[in-house]
């Protein structure tokens, strides 16, 4: 039967594939929930800071009524952090959140939205949601080419979407050339920094982006409580930018789009720097982990700086879901990324030790199949 519903332009969406819950590898394959390893969606080992859970259990006595919608308590904490005013934050439900309201905040249908071969799938899914036009440049290192995404922007761009680091490659762009790329983008094409990631960056790559925002009125920077902070359950993320552009964002964003836990859990996270601290360790430890086993295995890689790996699995262009499989029915859950044009490729997130060390037996068992 045709379905002659909606746009053509909504109608051609592939759905956005998630990785596989636990569950449900443990139904396909007949498993043990219990022994599974889930490494495929780059979410913290560690799971909820206990920061967090207190904060929640704190805020239950008033789930019988609506979050408040402004999120002030949590803009304030975001405020503070970030050294801006509260009026220049935007709340979402993730990150992801964010992405697709600038796009519809700031898109019309026909005009143009520029991102990176083998950056974020929903940088895809948000322009063609709007029905905008696709201009996709192709990649340097697997990762974002910034020269080229300058010469890609016509009069019709609006949005102009950078991941860094970027997923699911784990490629960076360092602060330099950011600002150097900031400074040279039209005044009507708005830059969205894309950082989930960010946490996740040793000392010396770290820099301060929310102050790039109060020099330039164009830049829009995204950040989530999903990785670092442990919370991806419950979908908190955020913009910083100026108030011409949190106005517009704010009309088209949901209300109560953060839910009353989802808040008091994010403030009570901001703040853990112990929590922080352990997952930053634990990221580097296992990173080193993970690259001393590819090169003993002989694989490639892609240097990440997030809190996973893409490894090269194979030359041909099954290796990737061969292997996936493999690993599935030895109860381990990584991230396939053919969909993104790397069918040789598997992205594999950072556990903690013992669930790193059973990946890399179980990929050796798969590599000898």
């Amino acid at each position: 039967m045709t379905n002659n519903y909606g746009p053509e332009y909504i109608r051609a969406i592939a759905p956005y594939q998630a990785g596989k819950p636990i569950a449900e590898v443990a139904r396909e394959f007949g498993l043990d929930e219990a022994s599974i390893i889930k490494l495929a969606s780059n979410e913290n080992p560690f799971g909820v800071p206990e920061s967090a859970r207190q904060a929640m259990a704190a805020a239950v006595a008033e789930l019988g009524r609506y979050p408040d919608a402004n999120g002030f308590d949590l803009k304030g904490a975001l405020s503070n952090r970030y050294d801006v005013p509260a009026d220049w934050i935007t709340l979402g439900n993730g990150s992801n959140d964010i992405l697709e309201i600038a796009a519809h905040a700031l898109v019309e249908r026909g005009q143009s939205i520029v991102y990176s071969q083998y950056s974020f799938a929903i940088y895809a899914l948000a322009a063609q949601g709007v029905g905008a036009q696709h201009i996709v440049t192709p990649a340097k290192a697997y990762g974002h080419d910034l020269s080229a995404m300058l010469a890609a922007i016509r009069d019709d761009t609006r949005l102009v979407f950078i991941a860094n680091p970027n997923n699911p490659t784990g490629t960076f762009i360092p602060a330099a050339e950011i600002e150097a790329f900031l400074a040279k983008v039209p005044s009507h094409v708005v830059v969205v920094l894309d950082e989930a990631y960010n946490e996740f960056l040793a000392q010396q790559d770290q820099f301060e982006s929310a102050e790039w925002v109060k020099k330039y009125p164009n830049l829009l920077v995204s950040r989530t409580f999903s990785k670092a902070y442990g919370l991806a359950g419950l979908r908190v993320g955020f913009a910083i930018a100026q108030p011409a552009l949190t106005d517009l964002l704010n009309r088209v964003r949901q209300p109560f789009n953060v839910n009353s836990l989802a808040q008091a859990a994010a403030i009570a996270a901001l703040n853990d720097m112990d929590f922080l601290q352990k997952g930053a360790e634990n990221n580097t430890a296992g990173y080193q982990q993970y690259v001393a086993a590819f090169d003993k295995l002989g694989l490639e890689y892609v240097p990440s700086y997030g809190n996973f790996v893409l490894v090269k699995v194979g030359d041909d262009a099954g290796a990737g879901a061969r292997v996936n499989l493999s690993l599935l029915k030895q109860g381990v859950i990584v991230r396939p990324v053919g969909g993104y044009g790397l069918p040789e490729w598997l992205r594999v997130s950072i556990g903690l030790p013992e669930e790193n060390e059973a990946f890399i037996e179980a990929l050796t068992v798969a590599l000898a199949e």
